[in-house]
């Protein structure tokens, strides 16, 4: 899919025969600072399924970036439990919140098929120093991941399973717009039972609510394909500003 230059939320490669080339390339950087970037970007083969890129407690030693597919991180309590903490789509950083204690506080697991960059953080920190415009890009990186913590916090803080459901397939419409694919109609790579887990809610009321927003004409949906019909709508009921584009928007309606 042919992409266009937009606002970078993710730093991945610098190769020049990836789709999302112009996602990925920070602002300012000369040809030779991209073909540096490029040297320390590890290209390993795909995930498929159910396979694991990092566990918890791993130690950290690089930050990933999804070019394709999906993954989401969970942590499990001591009795098994598991609690989804993120779901990543192309274009979005992997391993950031392990910077501080250098080991993964999550597991990491893909959900589809999913092709990835890896950046071994020294040597990007390294490179980093040498590149002023590169070392701002980190920064702002980091700065969006607060932001978007704080915009789920924001989310689990909504009461009704309406609100929930509608505030997590906005986020998704805009993540996945801002990368040049659709906003109305995607494929869920989560599965019913994982939105559940991620938003607090039950299996059951998951199923319900997708029912009542399928039967007032909001969305519809097939398996794990969904087609929005009503954007607004949805917007409305997460109690989101109707002109809030941003994946972490805090705008709220009247």
């Amino acid at each position: 899919m042919p992409t266009t230059p937009i606002k970078l939320s993710a730093l991945k490669t610098a190769c020049k025969s990836c789709s999302l080339h112009d996602l990925c390339l920070p602002l300012g950087l000369d040809m030779g600072d991209i073909d540096r970037l490029d040297e320390i970007i590890k290209r390993n083969r795909p995930l498929h399924k159910g396979e694991y890129l990092f566990n918890t407690s791993d130690e950290f030693t690089s930050i990933f970036a999804v070019r394709s597919g999906s993954i989401k991180t969970f942590t499990e309590s001591e009795q098994g439990d598991e609690q989804i903490t993120g779901l990543y789509l192309p274009g979005e950083l992997i391993g950031l919140d392990a910077i501080h204690s250098g080991s993964h506080p999550c597991s990491a697991i893909a959900l589809e098929t999913t092709s990835l960059c890896e950046m071994p953080f020294e040597t990007l920190e390294d490179l980093s120093g040498e590149i002023p415009e590169l070392h701002h890009q980190l920064f702002r990186i980091m700065s969006k991941e607060i932001a978007n913590d704080q915009s789920l916090l924001m989310l689990m803080a909504q009461k009704s399973a309406d609100e929930r459901l509608a505030a997590f397939l906005v986020n998704l419409s805009t993540r996945l717009k801002a990368r040049n694919f659709s906003e109305t109609e995607f494929n869920l790579s989560m599965s019913r039972k994982d939105i559940g887990n991620y938003l607090g809610l039950t299996i059951e009321t998951i199923s319900r609510t997708f029912s009542r927003f399928q039967s007032e004409g909001i969305l519809s949906t097939q398996r794990k394909y969904v087609n929005i019909h009503d954007l607004q709508a949805l917007k409305a009921l997460a109690g989101l500003s109707s002109n809030c584009t941003k994946p972490d928007c805090p705008g709220k309606t009247a």
